[in-house]
């Protein structure tokens, strides 16, 4: 339990097609009723077949259940001790008043149902499905999904509360030795690696093409103003790909969540039902409108004009990144290349490690052969809206692929084991505090 908290792992639901839970039931518990109160947490029981339910989706995730009566029984009571801890935790959610937003939970759930009725051809073939994997109508699903949901969200709120209380364990060198030992046969395969920094130099609009996108921005702003419908005004025109088809629609933000700073100033100024006048980003020119307001959270929608970007523009970018490559293999200091040529949008500096296979294939042909200190030339991104960008790096950092040791993972394993056995430490004070009782 404590790893997939750690993990902050997403609601895998039960599996449609998965064992049901009477199959479960003859194996895992042989002749073991189907459904009886196997503990009670402070008011809540805990039955029999939610065992099962968790068994089957651990299933789902790839868990070979055991053939043997006794590992049978030690799985069981693993995974209740599992459930145990995720309904103290709901509890101290309830317990703390913290809240989940319904709206979120709902289309999580909606999302993971079309995605689910998607694998069959029909609905009774979808509805058939269901009954045999023992979860009811579509209904009953839909209600069994947003519920699991809506516990794991209080789960994870509660259990971030107990990770700003939790203290350091001491974990000796011994146990980080016999923690490595233990998973070693587990251990993938250290994929080759690299660290870089970069320069991301992206084409300018002209002077023409800026103020032409303004004006248009205003005249839209004018068209709002006069009470035009926001949410269809930014599907016909705004030019951001991620939120025209939702009408602009950027959900929820806290301050400091990635939005540029001058947008984000905007934003969290204005009250809800304001529209902001036309500011300038690095995107663009943007109209802002806020919905509403929560602690310290605006859920706000946008239209996006940006300047055109031609194709004198584009080699005009080409000729400023191949001068960046330039200047600073003579020696240019990188931040002052930084300062005068990056994107602001972009990420810079030292960038954590990357398996060189995951990379986008311009990154890969730009780094082969690359070694710690090599400065690569210019190559061209691919931006999301289409507009060409190009990147110059410096790697600060290669490993070749291997066998991990002890050496290169320890404090790793050191944070690890000490952060199970400080949050391990909590949830038993928890449950110390916390009616229960175990029945099985």
């Amino acid at each position: 339990m404590l790893r997939q908290l750690l993990a902050v792992a997403a609601i895998i639901p039960v599996a449609i097609g998965a064992q049901t839970p009477t199959t479960a039931a003859r194996s895992t518990a042989g002749a073991l009723p189907i459904d009886r109160v196997v503990a009670i947490v402070g008011e809540q029981p805990l039955l029999w077949t939610d065992v099962l339910t968790a068994i089957n989706q651990r299933r789902a995730q790839g868990l070979q259940v055991p053939t043997d009566s006794a590992q049978q029984a030690a799985l069981a009571r693993n995974v209740l001790s599992d459930l145990i801890d995720e309904e103290i935790l709901v509890q101290k959610a309830k317990e703390m008043k913290l809240e989940v937003i319904e709206s979120e939970i709902t289309s999580s759930a909606d999302r993971q149902l079309k995605s689910v009725r998607a694998q069959f051809k029909s609905e009774e073939e979808y509805r058939t499905e269901l009954r045999n994997a023992g979860l009811g109508t579509p209904e009953e699903y839909r209600k069994a999904l947003t519920d699991q949901y809506r516990r794991q969200n209080l789960q994870q709120k509660a259990f971030a509360d107990l990770r700003k209380r939790a203290k350091p364990v001491n974990v000796t060198d011994e146990e980080v030795t016999a923690a490595f030992e233990r998973s070693r046969a587990d251990l993938q395969k250290r994929p080759a690696s690299v660290t870089f920094r970069q320069i991301i130099v992206a084409p300018h609009a002209s002077a023409a093409a800026k103020a032409k996108a303004k004006a248009r921005a205003e005249s839209l702003l004018v068209e709002i103003r006069k009470g035009g419908d926001f949410e269809q005004i930014a599907k016909r025109e705004s030019m951001d790909p991620g939120t025209k088809a939702l009408g602009g629609d950027l959900g929820w933000n806290r301050r400091g969540s990635g939005l540029v700073p001058e947008f984000e100033a905007v934003m969290f100024a204005l009250n809800p039902g304001d529209v902001s006048p036309v500011i300038e980003t690095a995107f663009g020119y943007h109209i802002i409108r806020v919905d509403r307001v929560q602690s310290a959270e605006v859920k706000a929608r946008h239209i996006l004009i940006a300047p055109v970007i031609d194709s004198a523009d584009v080699a005009a970018a080409k000729v400023e990144a191949d001068s960046v490559a330039a200047r600073w293999r003579r020696g240019v200091p990188y931040d002052t290349l930084l300062a005068k040529h990056h994107d602001p949008t972009e990420e810079k500096g030292v960038l954590q490690p990357f398996n060189r296979d995951s990379l986008p294939a311009s990154y890969q042909a730009a780094l082969v052969g690359a070694k710690a200190g090599t400065i690569t030339n210019s190559f061209q991104l691919a931006n999301p809206r289409g507009q060409p960008k190009f990147a110059v790096l410096q790697v600060v950092t290669a490993t070749d692929a291997g066998e991990y040791n002890p050496g290169e993972i320890r404090e790793q394993i050191r944070a690890q084991l000490s952060e199970e056995r400080s949050i391990r430490q909590l949830l038993d004070d928890l449950r110390k505090h916390t009616y229960v009782s175990l029945r099985m």
